[in-house]
């Protein structure tokens, strides 16, 4: 936990326990920087304060010039000097709050990506798959953007709203106290109309949301089933619904302009500029004709008053950017807030054996973080080296949460999985990772060169050590066919097919070397002509190892030393393909669905 005494740059582990330095997510984020953001506010406030200075000055030479007999010339040349001297301070004081503003906003936007990429590097890999890297980049870039703005601008601009008027305000009534205090009033009553304006607008804008997803539902909708639509004719139906949604949108934006319109436009008018500098300058014009006011202050209200309405144009934005920053860090913290696997006692795996003995496992609950209903309910089962064990069932057996548990996607809720006869919770990563490789139907290629890709697998590779690999992978033709060769990048200069970037990651595991794989159905989204090039790059992979596949189509398995049928979460049936088909059960069953001439039963997806 950080304090306020630290010298380097640190963010405070929003997650960690017995944290009560700062009540918020926000407040924890800006912990290490807190100094530094106060100096930068501090600095912008002085800058808005000096900016009146010479303001200040022009009045008080006009009040000389204005004096009866004649004008002190070393006044009015010490006033001009305190009005040349106040604009100079006021742009270095701006100055120096930006670039400490600034500087504190690095600081605190590298040590939270720091936290947040060595936490996540902790975190089951399986909550990083879909949503879950979502969540990531927002937080590492969209919140930490929300988070910023209030840091290097919000802030400092809120201490100059607050500032100026407040400055202003004091000369004015040192002045004049009676137009000080119309000037207030004039203030007070455009602050009032602004709130009964936005009486109400917290359900109004619930209200606005909801008929904007309205919009938006219909309009997808619409779109995505225009082939459909038009074909069965019902476009004038599909159509019908959208111009609802829209007509309904527009009713009810209509009517909450027409309710707040009044108040807002008053509002606006009486907190402008222009209207307090007339109305106080008339005023003042008044109260000199009527011996009340001395004609200086005329001057003074009309180069003064402005600002003490200017924050009431900005302090609703600011307050929104506060909201946001608010709630960007609250995202932050609840991401670094992510349970950690444990670090692992240091076993080594000896061997290329894989157990899985009465594994039971849940996925977390959204709402609280418990385990919710089990995805597998004890799951015993062998990977003996040097073969394939294919897994097979319907969608939603658990084969693929099975088959990521090796490789420590998740930590299992009971019961234990061993790699080398060590249990995956008790191999550092760095060892595991180095012992179970996979593959799946989602290829994962960095926005590098397709050398630096492949090797992933073992950064020490040496060129050719990297070309052997894709070789093996039956990739190489179509990457020195590229304009660079292995030179080229993903997504620049090399466009790479999904068969294609398979071979790709299928290359890294070959460089790899890991002895246990987990394939995933690697072939099941390519078209044939890529599953007969990636069918013989896996072979090329499996030769030796521990091999465990998920299987969709059960024709690309019957080669397997050993099938396992899952259902329910349980291992159902076990054996060969052909044993398997002599049991006439579960699999017999699957297999002539998959292969009947006369029938299709789309029932049993799989």
């Amino acid at each position: 936990m950080s304090t306020a005494q630290d010298t380097a740059p640190r963010t405070p582990a929003a997650a960690e326990p017995g944290n009560r330095r700062a009540a918020t997510p926000l407040g924890v984020l800006l912990e290490p920087v807190r100094g530094r953001v106060r100096a930068s506010a501090a600095l912008q406030g002085a800058a808005g304060a000096l900016g009146l200075v010479p303001l200040i000055c022009l009045v008080e030479i006009a009040r000389a010039l204005l004096a009866a007999g004649p004008a002190d010339t070393a006044l009015v040349w010490t006033l001009v000097a305190a009005a040349l001297a106040g604009s100079a301070a006021s742009l270095a004081a701006g100055a120096a709050s930006t670039l400490v503003g600034h500087l504190a906003d690095n600081d605190m936007q590298l040590s939270v990506r720091r936290s947040l990429a060595r936490h996540m590097g902790r975190v089951p890999l399986g909550l990083l798959s879909g949503r879950g890297s979502g969540r990531v980049k927002k937080a590492l870039h969209d919140d930490i953007e929300d988070v910023h703005s209030l840091v290097a601008h919000t802030l400092p601009d809120l201490a100059a709203v607050v500032t100026v008027p407040v400055v202003a305000l004091v000369y004015l009534f040192a002045v004049d106290w009676r137009l000080a205090l119309l000037s207030v009033a004039l203030v007070a009553a455009g602050v009032a109309l602004f709130a009964r304006a936005m009486s109400g607008s917290a359900r109004n804008m619930a209200l606005y949301a909801e008929a904007m997803n309205d919009i938006n539902a219909s309009a997808v909708e619409f779109v995505d089933g225009i082939q459909v639509v038009k074909h069965f004719g019902g476009h004038r139906r599909a159509h019908e619904r959208f111009t609802r949604s829209s007509d309904a949108f527009a009713d009810f934006f209509l009517a909450w302009s027409r309710s707040t319109t009044p108040a807002t436009v008053g509002s606006f008018l009486l907190l402008s500029a222009p209207m307090v500098t007339v109305a106080v300058v008339a005023a003042g014009a008044a109260t000199t004709a009527l011996g009340w006011s001395e004609p200086v202050a005329v001057v003074a209200f009309a180069l003064l008053a402005p600002a003490l309405c200017a924050p009431m144009n900005v302090i609703g934005s600011r307050a929104q950017q506060i909201r946001a920053a608010g709630a960007a860090a609250s995202r932050v913290a609840a991401l670094l807030g992510t349970p950690r696997l444990g670090e692992g006692a240091g076993a080594v795996p000896r061997g290329a054996r894989v157990t899985f003995e009465g594994v039971r496992f849940a996925y977390p609950a959204q709402e609280d973080g418990e385990p919710g209903e089990e995805v597998l309910r004890g799951v015993d089962l062998v990977l003996e080296p040097g073969t394939v064990t294919a897994l097979v069932g319907p969608s939603g057996a658990g084969k693929t949460t099975l088959a990521t548990l090796p490789a420590r996607f998740h930590d299992v809720t009971g019961g234990t999985v061993t790699v080398g006869g060590a249990d995956v919770r008790d191999i550092p990563a760095r060892e595991l990772y180095r012992s179970v490789g996979f593959v799946f139907q989602d290829a994962r290629l960095l926005r590098e060169s397709i050398a630096d890709n492949i090797a992933l697998g073992r950064p020490g590779a040496t060129r050719a050590e990297v070309e052997a690999a894709a070789r093996a992978a039956r990739i190489s033709e179509r990457v020195e066919a590229l304009p660079r060769g292995y030179d080229s990048v993903v997504g620049e200069d090399a466009d790479l097919s999904g068969g294609e970037a398979q071979r790709v990651c299928i290359a890294r595991l070959l460089l790899a070397d890991t002895p246990v794989l987990v394939l995933d159905e690697a072939t099941a989204a390519v078209d044939p002509v890529s599953e007969a090039a990636i069918q013989d790059a896996l072979g090329e992979l499996a030769r030796g190892r521990t091999v465990l596949v998920i299987a969709h189509r059960l024709a690309t398995v019957t080669g397997a030393d050993r099938i396992a049928v899952m259902e329910g979460g349980r291992i159902t049936e076990s054996g060969t393909h052909g044993e398997l088909l002599e049991l006439g059960g579960r699999y017999a069953h699957l297999w002539r669905a998959q292969h009947s001439d006369d029938r299709t039963d789309k029932g049993e997806a799989l």
